[in-house]
């Protein structure tokens, strides 16, 4: 899974994978992070969700991460928003009152550039990227965020049904991830309405991220 395979979805509007309204246990159970009103809130590989929008109308601050300038031309135009747009290195910043937007390859973004950030959702990153690149994300996602505390969205379900993205991670590789910063707890898991693609059972889980005082 390359680039190429995200740009191809956006061009093709293949997008199923974006939720039409702000995810439920987002609404349900962000509160449980308790980010300072104004607070920042970094969102990796945002594309254009509904959940950008809800939290803005809560008066929070959004800063996202997302690879298709596409999604982001979308979500600025259905925020009803006329962006700012500069280059920053590899990256295309676009910005507007209370939300900044970096288009290009994460692992380009860094910390310095990313600015401080209050709390992390990652609805759509851990759980669209392969095995093979989820430690890279993590340790990148720790470092560049200074270990925010997290609301992290996954799924369960048999992977050797169907193919992922999204994919089925299980507490004990979250464990490996991240388990040595943060202290861990599952806030809720629902059943996916439909299985997962309309195929296979699957639970959504919300999770709570907490860095350790003293990180193993």
């Amino acid at each position: 899974m390359d680039t190429e395979f995200w740009h191809h979805k956006w061009r093709e509007g293949d997008i199923a994978f974006h939720e039409g309204a702000p995810n439920a246990l987002l609404q349900a159970h962000f509160s449980r992070l308790d980010v300072p009103a104004g607070g920042r809130i970094f969102l990796p590989l945002c594309g254009k969700t509904r959940d950008i929008a809800w939290l803005l109308e809560r008066g929070y601050q959004v800063v996202g991460a997302e690879l298709s300038q596409l999604a982001i031309e979308q979500l600025f135009s259905e925020l009803g928003l006329a962006p700012r747009v500069e280059e920053t290195g590899s990256l295309i910043h676009y910005s507007a009152a209370g939300i900044d937007i970096f288009v290009g390859d994460i692992f380009d973004l860094q910390r310095d550039t990313l600015g401080p950030v209050q709390a992390v959702y990652d609805r759509a990153a851990m759980v669209a990227l392969p095995p093979d690149t989820r430690r890279r994300y993590s340790t990148h996602l720790v470092d560049i965020t200074s270990a925010a505390p997290q609301f992290l969205i996954t799924f369960n379900y048999d992977q050797s049904l169907i193919d992922g993205p999204p994919f089925s991670i299980p507490q004990e590789e979250l464990e490996r991830h991240y388990g040595a910063i943060y202290q861990m707890t599952e806030l809720a898991r629902e059943p996916v309405t439909g299985g997962l693609k309309g195929q296979v059972e699957a639970v959504e889980l919300a999770w709570q991220l907490i860095a350790r005082l003293h990180p193993e």
